[in-house]
């Protein structure tokens, strides 16, 4: 079972390293390669799985490598690996040939992989490499078309944003160090000691909260949007965006254990879910919505970290994978076809293509949590989780659901409105890019049971969750009810009107320009300046001062030894002539020296006597 693992993890890290790294010189190749590998790894994923293998090898004295799949970790190596093959199929047509498809192809397996190893990730050290990759990956597929400056500026924003919060990462590793040397597993975190389980709680929130986009992070996913349609689907739905609130998840004893962490993750999770809802509700670009949305959804996964509920938080990312990926792909085949993302220019997008129109319609209202479809379940799962903790909590996450209902039907409305008088024709879509399209639009079906208590009951039993709250029948009824009230108005309402504050996702990069960005660069010049100003032209007077010193010696000091050196030669010299003179060659002046010598030695003991 151990190869079973390593195999699942190395596939697609080697395959995408050389892609990427071969570059265009295999472009022809790599589509195929990448596709046979994907699914590959699916097949890999699910028997992982099922078998549950776990790894160990060496690294540093005493944090070795360990991965291993679980319950929950199962759930995520086949929700990830599924969606990756999905949206690698639909990039089959979205990638022609003049493409760097090879280091597209690469870089997605590539986050693929690293999302892989953060997820089955048993220890910190084997999650922060997985999490560094990812990051990286991540960032060079937002920028995938770096010659327009606008591309690589987001992706710029979003790995600094992201990368920021990661520090709490290694905050987190080093208090857990600091406290008790040894493997640092993620399960055994919860028993560490005051004030350390606090040091290691708030580093990871503020790298889970980074990591998810949530408040007051969730700017960076809105520049995100400038990447091709495809790493919107798969960074969205599966990867990366999802791994802070995956890790909550997995952490949840060690924010139960710190007193405080799991409040602060289920309010932070909540307050995401209505704000950015807000902010999707007020959105006229497609994408722009989606990513909003995104944030929102995450948010209740992030709630259900905190409320301790698995299986809920489990059922809406599962959920959430599928129609979240499935609507970022009729969004980049929409733009194919129409050349915008804009929701009043789409008006009639999905009369004109229905397939795509009837798929994007599944995935809207899962997205919506309508009954009887996926997140309807997944958020009444949760929400009862957070009954048990707080009224206000349920109620916070009840109209977050509310605004879910309006944002998803908010898309149909636009997208089944007859198009404008005297519209230009439009593109096809390719029949390529539909099959994945309508593959994901019946994972979301597939997840519908879900509502009924054996299924569900199945997840928390493979999960190994235990007391999960059971929605009570009202609870159903009460949210479902509010659902379609909400959407019925949305469908109704004009649907044109938005807020500035909430269109610009309520000023968030601004305010981190602000009281982030603008302070530390002012911090910088300041340092720079000091260091021109100050600690340069000290340099130089000391490096002054030092040859003037050095003159000086020079001139004076060595001048002085110079001279006492030549008069020890000199003496010395001297002493060497007088100490040769009795060195004459001739016997007898040798004996009368020696003769000389013993009569002076004589008169000495005789005088001494």
């Amino acid at each position: 079972m151990s190869l079973l693992l390593w195999t699942l993890i190395a596939a697609p890290l080697a395959t995408g390293s050389l892609l990427a790294l071969a570059g265009r010189a295999v472009d022809r190749w790599a589509p195929g390669a990448a596709v046979t590998v994907a699914a590959a790894t699916l097949g890999l994923a699910i028997t992982a799985a099922v078998h549950r293998p776990a790894v160990e090898a060496p690294l540093l004295e005493g944090l070795p490598v360990r991965l291993a799949v679980d319950g929950l970790s199962g759930v995520l190596v086949v929700t990830v690996a599924a969606v990756t093959l999905a949206v690698l199929l639909f990039s089959l047509a979205e990638f022609g040939p003049e493409e760097a498809r090879a280091r597209f192809f690469g870089l997605m397996l590539l986050f693929e992989g690293s999302m892989l190893v953060t997820v089955t990730a048993v220890t910190l050290p084997t999650l922060l490499m997985g999490w560094e990759v990812m990051g990286a990956t991540s960032w060079a597929l937002i920028g995938h078309w770096w010659r327009e400056p606008a591309r690589t500026a987001a992706a710029d924003t979003a790995f600094l944003t992201t990368r920021t919060a990661d520090l709490g990462l290694y905050l987190a590793a080093g208090a857990a160090l600091a406290a008790a040397p040894g493997p640092l597993t993620l399960d055994g975190l919860a028993g560490l000691d005051e004030p350390w389980l606090s040091f290691v709680t708030a580093g990871l929130l503020v790298a889970a909260f980074g990591k998810s986009a949530q408040l007051p992070f969730s700017f960076w996913l809105s520049r995100a949007m400038q990447g091709p349609s495809p790493v919107s689907a798969l960074l969205h739905s599966a990867a990366m965006v999802v791994a802070g609130a995956y890790l909550l998840l997995r952490t949840s004893p060690l924010l139960d254990a710190s007193g405080w962490g799991a409040d602060t993750a289920a309010w932070v999770g909540a307050a995401t879910a209505v704000a950015l809802g807000l902010v999707a509700v007020a959105q006229t670009d497609l994408k722009q919505l989606l990513a909003a949305s995104t944030c929102a959804q995450i948010g209740f996964m992030v709630l259900a970290a905190g409320a301790a509920a698995t299986t809920g938080g489990a059922l809406q990312l599962m959920a959430h994978a599928a129609a979240k990926s499935l609507l970022f792909l009729v969004a980049g085949a929409w733009l194919t076809a129409w050349g915008t993302q804009q929701l009043p220019e789409l008006r009639g997008a999905a009369r004109a293509y229905r397939t795509v129109g009837v798929v994007c319609t599944v995935g809207a209202l899962s997205l919506a949590g309508l009954p009887p479809l996926s997140l309807w379940a997944a958020k009444d799962v949760l929400l009862a989780g957070a009954m048990e903790d707080s009224p206000w909590l349920y109620a916070t996450g009840l109209a977050a659901a509310v605004l879910s209902a309006v944002y998803s039907v908010k898309i149909l409305r636009f997208a089944w409105s007859p198009p404008e008088p005297g519209a230009a024709a439009r593109r096809r879509i390719p029949h390529g890019a539909v099959a994945p399209l309508v593959l994901l639009a019946l994972a979301c079906l597939a997840l519908t049971p879900v509502a009924f208590p054996p299924v569900r009951d199945a997840l928390t039993g493979y999960l190994g969750a235990e007391d999960q709250a059971d929605p009570r029948v009202w609870e159903f009824a009460l949210s479902g009810a509010l659902a379609l009230a909400a959407a019925a108005v949305t469908w109704t309402w004009g649907t044109t009107r938005t807020w500035g504050l909430a269109r610009e996702w309520l000023g968030l990069e601004r305010a981190a320009h602000v009281l982030l960005v603008s302070p530390t660069l002012r911090i910088a010049r300041a340092a720079a300046a000091f260091d021109e100003r100050v600690l340069d032209r000290a340099v130089h007077a000391s490096a002054r001062g030092a040859i003037a010193i050095a003159r000086w010696t020079n001139r004076f000091v060595e001048g002085g030894v110079d001279s006492a050196v030549e008069g020890v030669a000199t003496t010395a010299r001297r002493l060497g002539g007088w100490a040769r003179r009795p060195q004459t060659g001739q016997v007898h002046q040798y004996l009368a020296q020696a003769v000389a010598a013993f009569s002076v030695i004589a008169v000495v003991l005789v005088l001494v006597r």
